[in-house]
C-alpha cells in the first residue's frame, strides 16, 4: 500500500489511491510456481469485488515490528492467494486469474502517524477513528490484497493493536480463520497449534438428514416424513429467495437506507464488545440450545430495543426484519483439515475460494417482558432453517446464474439480495484458548468487514473465553451506534438475568 518507508511508516494523509479493477498485464509467472498457468478467478471472488474482511488484533505486548514482519514473511507471504494478484490479459479472453508475484512485506505493514495529542486524550477513540479512515484508503492492486497495520499504543483493552485488512476475493471465514490459526501458536504452549473447540459433526451445510431406523412402519414413516418436511421448506425457503430478488422488501426501519444507492463505505464505523463465553454457555445449556440461538435471540433484543426506542412505535408492535446468513458449505472438519495441511506446507492443496450460501434468517423486533422469548423464537427460527437445503440451493444457483448469464447479471442479483433486506450476520468459531501470533499475545480478536451495501453488520467470533460482537454501521444511517453496542450488552445481560431465574426455579422443583 502506498510508497511508504523501510517500516511502511507514513501518515493517512500520505496514502496514494490505486486502481480499484484489476490490472491489465502480460505478467507471467514463475515457471516452477504450481499457479504458473493462472488459475482462474471463481465467478464468487469476482462478486465480493467490493468487500474487504477488517480484522482488528487486541495485543498483549508492544508490537515488536521486526519479530512480527519476519514471521509474516516465513509464513503468511508465503500463501498461496497471500502472494498472488489478479491479472487481467486479453490472452486470457479478459477473465482474471491469480498470479503468482514476489512479495515485500515493507509493502504490507502499515505503521500510521497519528495525531499524537487525540492519541494521549482518547487512544479507544484513536483506533476506533483509524478503523473508520480505512474504507477510504485503496488498496494497491498491484500486490497481494492483504495489509498490516500497527497501531503500537495502549487502550482499555490492549497494549497494542494490530489491523489486519484483507479483500474477501482472498478467501471466506473459514480459509482465513485457518490461514491465522496456522500462523499463530498456544500462548500456553508455543511449540503447538492453538487448540480448537469440538464442532458438532456435519458432511455439508446445516442439515444433517435424519438417519432411517431400523424400527418398524412407525419409524419408516417419521424417516420418510423428515424428508417431505424437508422437501417443503427448501421449496418454500427458494421461493421467498427468488421473490427477494424480485420484489419483497424488507420494510423501512432506522436499521436500512431509504435509498440503496446512498450507501457508502465511507461512513463505516467499527464498534465490538465482549461477552463471556461461560455465559452464552449457561443460557445455552440452561434453555437446551445452541450458542448461535443464544447469539441471534441476543441480536433480535438487540434490534428490538434500539428499534422502539429510536422510533417511537407502540410497544405491542411486532415487525420481521430480514438478514443474509453466510454459511460454509464446507463439512465442519474442513477448519482443522485445513489448519493441519497449512502447518504442513500442504498450502496449496487448501480450497482458498469462497464455498458461501445464503440464508435469509428473520430477526423478529418485539417488546416481550420475558428477556427468555427472543432466544426462544431464535431457537424456533434457525431450527426451521436447519430443516431445509436452502444454503445449498443459494449457492448451486448463484454459481449458475454467473455462469451462465455473467458477472454482470450476478452482481444485480447480489446487489437486489442485499439491497431487500436488512442486515448481514454471521457466527464464527475461534480458538478455545490464548494464541500468540508471531511472539505477540493476542487479547481479543474482532473480525468486521465493509463494502457490503447495508448499514448494518453483526459478526459474533468465538475466542478464549469470550464471544466477541462486533458491528460495522453506516454512521450517518445509525449514528447513535454506541447506544446499539450498548443495546446489545444489556440485552444480553436480561437474558443471562432470566436464565438464572430459570435454572433456579427448575432446581426447586
Amino acid at each position: 500500500m502506498g510508497d511508504s518507508g523501510t517500516n511502511g511508516s507514513h501518515s493517512v494523509a500520505a496514502l496514494p489511491t490505486s486502481p480499484l479493477l484489476p490490472i491489465r498485464t502480460p505478467r507471467k509467472a514463475p515457471a516452477d510456481d504450481p499457479t504458473a498457468d493462472g488459475e482462474p478467478v471463481t465467478p464468487t471472488a469476482r462478486l465480493m469485488e467490493p468487500i474487504y474482511i477488517v480484522v482488528t488484533l487486541g495485543l498483549g505486548c508492544p508490537v515488536n515490528l521486526p519479530v512480527f514482519s519476519a514471521g509474516i514473511a516465513a509464513q503468511l507471504a508465503r500463501y498461496p492467494r497471500f502472494c498472488s494478484i489478479q491479472v487481467t490479459d486479453e490472452a486470457n479472453g479478459g477473465n482474471p486469474r491469480w498470479v503468482r508475484t514476489v512479495v515485500n512485506v515493507d509493502d504490507h505493514t502499515i505503521i500510521p502517524t497519528l495525531d499524537p495529542v487525540a492519541v494521549a486524550a482518547d487512544p479507544d477513540r484513536a483506533v476506533e477513528d483509524y478503523l473508520a479512515s480505512l474504507p477510504a484508503l485503496p488498496m494497491d492492486r498491484s500486490r497481494p490484497l492483504w495489509e498490516f497495520h500497527f497501531l503500537d499504543f495502549p487502550t482499555s483493552e490492549a497494549t497494542s493493536t494490530a489491523v489486519i485488512r484483507v479483500h474477501h476475493s482472498l478467501g471466506d471465514g473459514t480459509t482465513l480463520i485457518a490461514l491465522l490459526l496456522a500462523s499463530a501458536r498456544s500462548a500456553a504452549d508455543p511449540t503447538r497449534l492453538p487448540a480448537m473447540p469440538e464442532q458438532p459433526a456435519r458432511t455439508g451445510a446445516i442439515y444433517a438428514p435424519r438417519p432411517r431406523s431400523k424400527g418398524g412402519v412407525l419409524a419408516f414413516l417419521a424417516w420418510a416424513w423428515s424428508y417431505l418436511v424437508l422437501a417443503w421448506n427448501t421449496m418454500v425457503d427458494v421461493t421467498l429467495f427468488a421473490a427477494t430478488i424480485a420484489f419483497l422488501r424488507d420494510p423501512h426501519t432506522p436499521f436500512k437506507y431509504v435509498d440503496h444507492g446512498a450507501a457508502s463505505s465511507s461512513r463505516r464505523r467499527f464498534v465490538h464488545r465482549s461477552l463471556p463465553l461461560e455465559d452464552v454457555k449457561f443460557i445455552k445449556n440452561a434453555m437446551n440450545c445452541t450458542v448461535n440461538d443464544v447469539l441471534v435471540g441476543a441480536t433480535s433484543a438487540a434490534l428490538s430495543r434500539y428499534f422502539f426506542r429510536k422510533s417511537g412505535a407502540n410497544n405491542t408492535s411486532k415487525i420481521c426484519l430480514r438478514s443474509i446468513l453466510l454459511v460454509d458449505t464446507r463439512p465442519t472438519t474442513s477448519l482443522q483439515t485445513y489448519v493441519d495441511m497449512i502447518d504442513s506446507g500442504k498450502s496449496n492443496d487448501v480450497d482458498w475460494g469462497n464455498q458461501l450460501g445464503y440464508i435469509l434468517l428473520p430477526f423478529h423486533l418485539a417488546m416481550h417482558d420475558d428477556p427468555l422469548a427472543y432466544v426462544r423464537k431464535a431457537k424456533k427460527t434457525v431450527d426451521r432453517k436447519k430443516s431445509s437445503l436452502e444454503v445449498i440451493f443459494t449457492c448451486k444457483m448463484g454459481e449458475s446464474f454467473l455462469k451462465v448469464f455473467g458477472l454482470k447479471a450476478g452482481a444485480f442479483i447480489f446487489g437486489r439480495m442485499f439491497a431487500n433486506t436488512t442486515l448481514a450476520f454471521s457466527n464464527l468459531v475461534g480458538p478455545s484458548e490464548q494464541i500468540e501470533f508471531y511472539g505477540h499475545p493476542v487479547v481479543f480478536i474482532a473480525p468486521s468487514v465493509y463494502g457490503a451495501p447495508q448499514a448494518l453488520l453483526v459478526q459474533c467470533q468465538s475466542y478464549n473465553s469470550t464471544i466477541m460482537v462486533s458491528l460495522s454501521v453506516d454512521e450517518e444511517i445509525i449514528p447513535d451506534y454506541i447506544q446499539l453496542m450498548d443495546d446489545f450488552v444489556e440485552s444480553f445481560g436480561h437474558i443471562k438475568d432470566g436464565a438464572s431465574r430459570l435454572s433456579t426455579s427448575v432446581k426447586q422443583e
